[in-house]
C-alpha cells in the first residue's frame, strides 16, 4: 500500500498526486513510468513519472480523469492509500549533449512526462526551448516548473486565451526558423505528436515521441500497446515508451486507440450512474 501525501487540482479533470514510493523515487530516470492499482479489484494503470523527491521518498504523478480507473484514482485524497505502485518501468530517455537547441513540446497532460526530460537535458548542459500547448489557458499545466529548467518557454493556446494563438506546430515552426534545433521531443495527444513529427521531418530534425497513452498492462504480457515502428512491431511498455517519431505509424496507432472507444464510454457512464 502506498500513501498519498499530496494532491493538487490543475483543472476539474487533471490532478497531481504525490505518492510515497521511496525505492522508485531513488531509481527512476526521465522517461520511466509506473503501474498503479487503486484497489485489489482495480485494473492496472500505466502513468509516467513526472518527478520525485528523494528526501521525502515520493514520486509525482499527473492523472487525467477519462475513465473508471482514473476517476477512482483522482477521487482519492491525502491520507488515502493506493493498493500498488510498481516501477520504474520502461526504457529511460536517452540524454546526450547537443550542439544546438533541444526543442521540447508538450500538449495538455503530456507536459507532465515532458518535465523530467527537460530537466535532464538542462542538467546535461543543453539549451532547451519548451513549447507548451493546450486548448485554453486553464489547461496549461506545470508552467512554473518548466520555466525553472527551460531556457525559454513558448505558450500556445488554440483560442488565444494565453500566450500565442495557434497549435503546437505553429510554435515549433517559430523556434525552428530562428535557431538551430538539434533534437525535438514531443509528448501529448497522438494526433498532436503525429503532426509535430511531420513538422520536424521537413527539417530533418531527429525527434522522439512518447507513446505512453496506448499502454494498458505495462509489462509486455497483454500486447495491447503494439505499434509499428520502422515497419516492425514494437511494444510500447517494454521497448519504449519513447520511439523515433519519424518511424512511428501514427495512423495505425490512432485507429487502434479508437477501437474500443464506444465500450470505454459505456463502461464509464455505467460507473458514474452507480456513484
Amino acid at each position: 500500500m502506498n500513501l498519498i501525501v499530496g494532491k493538487e487540482h490543475f483543472s476539474e479533470n487533471v490532478v497531481k498526486l504525490e505518492i510515497e514510493a521511496p525505492r522508485i523515487a531513488k531509481a527512476r530516470r526521465a522517461g520511466h513510468f509506473v503501474i498503479v492499482r487503486v484497489d485489489e479489484n482495480g485494473e492496472r494503470i500505466p502513468l509516467t513519472i513526472a518527478g520525485s523527491d528523494l528526501k521525502k521518498g515520493t514520486i509525482t504523478l499527473v492523472v487525467q480523469r477519462i475513465g473508471v480507473s482514473s476517476d477512482k484514482l483522482t477521487s482519492l485524497n491525502v491520507g488515502d492509500k493506493v493498493c500498488d505502485v510498481v516501477g520504474p518501468l520502461g526504457q529511460a530517455t536517452r540524454i546526450e549533449k547537443q550542439e544546438g537547441t533541444v526543442l521540447c513540446c508538450g500538449g495538455g497532460v503530456g507536459v507532465a512526462p515532458l518535465l523530467p526530460i527537460i530537466q535532464a537535458h538542462k542538467a546535461a548542459g543543453n539549451r532547451v526551448v519548451a513549447v507548451l500547448a493546450a486548448r485554453n489557458k486553464d489547461l496549461i499545466i506545470l508552467e512554473d516548473e518548466v520555466r525553472k529548467s527551460a531556457d525559454e518557454v513558448v505558450i500556445m493556446t488554440d483560442d488565444g486565451s494565453y500566450g500565442k494563438k495557434g497549435v503546437v506546430t505553429v510554435g515549433m515552426e517559430d523556434v525552428i526558423a530562428r535557431e538551430k534545433v538539434s533534437e525535438a521531443v514531443i509528448i501529448g495527444p497522438a494526433i498532436m505528436m503525429k503532426f509535430g513529427a511531420l513538422t520536424t521531418k521537413k527539417y530533418n530534425i531527429p525527434t522522439i515521441v512518447s507513446l505512453n497513452t496506448v499502454m494498458v498492462d505495462g509489462t509486455g504480457m497483454c500486447g495491447a500497446c503494439r505499434v509499428t515502428v520502422g515497419g516492425k512491431t514494437r511494444f510500447v511498455c517494454v521497448d519504449g515508451p519513447e520511439f523515433d517519431a519519424h518511424q512511428v505509424d501514427f495512423d495505425e496507432m490512432l485507429r487502434r486507440m479508437a477501437g474500443f472507444k464506444a465500450e470505454e464510454q459505456e463502461a464509464y457512464k455505467a460507473y458514474i450512474d452507480k456513484k
